[in-house]
């Protein structure tokens, strides 16, 4: 590298800290990943096609941007 080449992908830092989770639809049970930065977002279920109403939802895991794979 001639040393001006970032060595990651240039906006990297804003999704650094992100988290996200598995949200369990309680309209159907389909599963759905949301990330920290759409918590403020509408999301429609991928299995019933209505929206998901986040303080009924069942939190089936938790995941941080930067925990080790």
């Amino acid at each position: 590298m001639n040393g001006t080449t970032p060595a990651h992908c240039p906006g990297l830092e804003k999704f650094k800290n992100l988290s996200s989770f598995i949200c369990k639809c309680p309209n159907c049970g389909k599963e759905k990943e949301i990330f920290s930065d759409e918590f403020d977002k509408p999301h429609i279920c991928p299995g019933c096609k209505k929206e998901i109403d986040f303080t009924k939802c069942t939190i089936e895991s938790t995941a941080k941007a930067d925990a080790p794979r």
